[in-house]
């Protein structure tokens, strides 16, 4: 992927066991023709869909239904200079199915502000990419560290 910069690829199956592990992502959608990013509670389903729970009523419910959306998650230690990153590429659908309706409320994603009107979408994921941060074999050794570390600011020299 990008060697050079300590960023392996990480195949499908390691994605989807990273994803696994998150419980906040980002949600990657089209508002007024412009990418829109917004974080989103989300839990991995058993057929390996991101599901999302939000408010019928809200401008997300209504920005994604039935679009093609990103979804990305992250795991990244700054004193360690290492994580991943995993991205789901799918169209997002609401969930019908009455009893997926009420299964999800049990299992799936916790609402951050619940609402009578909650509604879950399931993201299909048709594309699963991911990347490993700091892998030593690819990088030299602290390059990332170094990258990662806070600089301090300098003030102008003065005449």
């Amino acid at each position: 992927m990008y060697p050079r910069d300590g960023i392996r690829e990480i195949d499908r199956q390691e994605c989807l066991r990273l994803l696994a592990t998150a419980h906040v992502g980002r949600i990657v959608h089209t508002h007024h023709a412009l990418p829109a990013v917004l974080p989103v509670a989300f839990s991995l389903d058993d057929d390996f869909s991101v599901v999302v729970r939000t408010s019928a009523l809200s401008p997300l419910a209504n920005a994604i239904d039935q679009a093609v959306v990103a979804f990305q998650t992250d795991e990244v230690d700054p004193a360690t200079a290492s994580g991943w990153s995993v991205l789901v590429t799918g169209r997002a659908t609401v969930v019908t199915d009455p009893e997926d309706h009420v299964r999800l409320s049990r299992t799936g994603p916790p609402a951050w502000r619940s609402s009578r009107h909650d509604v879950f979408f399931r993201i299909e994921p048709v594309l699963v990419t991911g990347s490993a941060l700091g892998a030593k074999s690819e990088a030299p050794e602290g390059a990332l560290k170094r990258a990662l570390r806070p600089t301090a600011t300098t003030a102008p020299a003065t005449s």
